[in-house]
């Protein structure tokens, strides 16, 4: 019989603020999604979608920002490193300013380059440009919140996370329904809205941070920041999960660019079903999360025993939500896709391809939770060529199966580039609890 034990407890303890802090991530999406998805034609949705995609990879390629500061700070606070766990926060603003600065410098090589591989018709193409150059100027304040929200997870303080989380997001719905319904500025107004909400974020952000740290022993040294080995660790650990983040939103990419191929009516029912996809991912994140808190902060501590039962107790919880999941989307995914969009032709394709939202959270889960485990543990060479893996499976599926299936073909490829993820990274999975001290 199912005991709800201590580490159940832990588990929820840290899931139930991040899930919530998670979803309102998607949620904003799904707003966007249904803002312009009432305007008239599909050209708007698409303008969106594809400028959000460019967004989606860059940023995304950037999550290694949050990734890899919460797997070493948990592994410091394990270690009882406050020094560290300050330490690791600092080095991970330096490089998130760095690189959004170099983003805007850069943006517009950046759109030059990119808009010619999306495939996206004459109407969709500028309205996605108006996004793009007005969205790039929050580069900085993204990648600043990646890492402020990585400390505080790696600190296990869920708290300010879920406070930052949700005031960024949520004044970003606000000003997105105010922008977009009220004042009439259309896809304009959803990238502003973004700007606005991501400076309020990291201000409230490092403001959390100054009382939390008051409450850490050590204290902030430039030297230690600075220190070479560490630095370099760092930038080791971001390096590969920015290999591994930039191939998964390479396959995204992808998948949406075949979409926008075949027409803007495909283009913008896949883009409705994988709002619907990206909620329920962000909200099993949590239980990944969650194991990256405590799974990284048992291996920071060389506790086999401790590592063992925190990826056991969120594992079975990952595994429990996936399948409420998708008893949802099969029960009530047609009712959801007319909340998103009251174009007729686009409600009509979404419902055909419908049943592979229905299957998509029970396979995808396997790989969004050993991404946490293996985050908490720092192994990110492994994660780095399970994607990679998982990525050629993928291009070569779509050129095989597209031209026969048609959208089918491409969201079967999908489906099992998620699959392979899990797969790729479960064989390697024993390593890493053979790397930890049997004695403990």
């Amino acid at each position: 019989m199912f005991q709800f034990n201590d580490w159940d407890r832990k588990t929820w303890r840290l899931v139930l603020p991040i899930v919530v802090t998670n979803i309102t991530i998607p949620l904003l999406g799904i707003v966007d999604t249904a803002v312009v998805g009432h305007l008239p034609g599909p050209h708007y949705l698409g303008g969106v979608a594809i400028g959000s995609l460019i967004f989606s990879i860059i940023f995304s390629s950037m999550m290694f920002l949050r990734m890899g500061t919460t797997g070493l700070t948990a592994q410091s606070l394990g270690a009882c490193d406050d020094d560290e766990v300050r330490a690791w926060l600092i080095r991970g603003i330096l490089i998130a300013l760095v690189i959004g600065i170099l983003l805007i410098l850069l943006q517009i090589p950046i759109s030059l380059y990119v808009f010619d591989w999306t495939g996206a018709s004459d109407d969709v193409r500028p309205l996605a440009l108006e996004y793009f150059f007005i969205r790039i100027w929050c580069a900085p304040t993204t990648l600043l919140n990646f890492v402020i929200l990585g400390w505080f997870l790696g600190m296990q303080n869920v708290r300010a996370a879920l406070m930052t989380q949700v005031l960024l997001n949520g004044m970003n719905i606000v000003l997105d329904l105010w922008f977009v319904v009220g004042l009439d500025m259309g896809v304009a107004g959803v990238a502003k809205a973004t700007l606005i909400a991501e400076i309020m974020g990291v201000t409230f952000g490092l403001w959390l941070i100054h009382r939390t740290a008051r409450q850490l022993n050590g204290r902030w040294s430039l030297a230690k920041t600075l220190e070479n080995e560490k630095l370099l660790r760092m930038l080791r650990v971001n390096g590969d999960i920015f290999i591994r983040s930039l191939c998964l939103q390479c396959s995204f990419f992808l998948f949406t660019s075949f979409g926008a191929r075949q027409n803007d009516i495909i283009l913008a029912s896949n883009t409705i079903l994988l709002q619907f996809m990206i909620f329920s991912a962000y909200a099993l994140d949590g239980f990944a999360n969650a194991a990256e808190a405590l799974a990284g902060k048992a291996y920071g501590a060389n506790s086999r025993e401790d590592f063992h039962s925190a990826v056991m107790a969120s594992s079975r919880w990952a595994l429990l939500f996936a399948l409420f999941f998708a008893l949802l989307f099969y029960a009530v995914g047609p009712l959801l896709i007319d909340i998103l969009t009251s174009v007729e032709d686009v409600r009509q394709m979404a419902r055909v391809f419908l049943p592979w939202l229905t299957v998509a959270p029970l396979i995808a889960v396997w790989s969004f939770q050993l991404d946490g485990i293996y985050i908490g543990a720092t192994k990110t060479v492994a994660m780095r060529n399970a994607m990679i893996i998982s990525m050629a499976v993928f291009y070569v599926l779509v050129y095989i199966l597209v031209p026969p299936l048609g959208n089918h073909g491409l969201w079967l490829a999908f489906l099992i580039f998620f699959a392979m993820r899990g797969i790729t990274l479960g064989v390697w999975y024993p390593k890493i609890v053979k790397s930890i001290q049997a004695t403990k």
